[in-house]
């Protein structure tokens, strides 16, 4: 399958629990005030790549402790980003994704790809970047409205459960 990303980092640990592999998506529709990413807007820029190969990459580090995908907006991109969380999984590493969305509003979507990336993710940061309540004192996030979802214990209680409270 072929995904349009901005890039990759194959060495992150601030992108989630561990040494992590972040790919960062292209393409995102909620531009908020002082993005991290804001080169990641754009749907038209980045690159062209295929997802296989990303795979390859990945799995090339021994070290590794999961997947991050970033953005842009991760979700824009579903289907094949649901194809991939599955393969890393396979290898035994665990998969976490950040939007700008927050899971409700992924759920109100009703969208098979955005279903199916739902169901293959450990660990959801969801909700738009508020400059207003930025506190750099938070794990994995950037402002107190966004939320860090422990997706394997939602799916199971059927509510929400959150990973950290900071």
């Amino acid at each position: 399958m072929k995904i349009r990303i901005a890039g990759v980092v194959d060495d992150s640990v601030v992108d989630g629990d561990g040494y992590r592999f972040t790919i960062f998506t292209q393409g995102c529709p909620h531009h908020c005030h002082n993005c991290h990413n804001p080169e990641t807007w754009s749907f038209d820029g980045g690159r062209l790549d295929d997802t296989d190969e990303i795979l390859m990459e990945l799995m090339k580090n021994p070290l590794l402790s999961g997947v991050t995908f970033s953005g842009g907006e991760p979700f824009a991109q579903a289907a094949p980003l649901a194809d991939m969380a599955k393969k890393i999984h396979r290898y035994g590493l665990n998969v976490w994704c950040y939007s700008g969305y927050t899971l409700e509003e992924l759920r109100a979507m009703e969208d098979d790809g955005v279903n199916e990336l739902l169901d293959n993710i450990d660990v959801l940061v969801d909700g738009e970047y508020r400059e207003s309540e930025r506190d750099l004192t938070l794990r994995f996030r950037g402002s107190r409205n966004q939320r860090v979802i422990d997706m394997r214990a939602t799916r199971m209680k059927n509510e929400i459960v959150i990973k950290y409270v900071d």
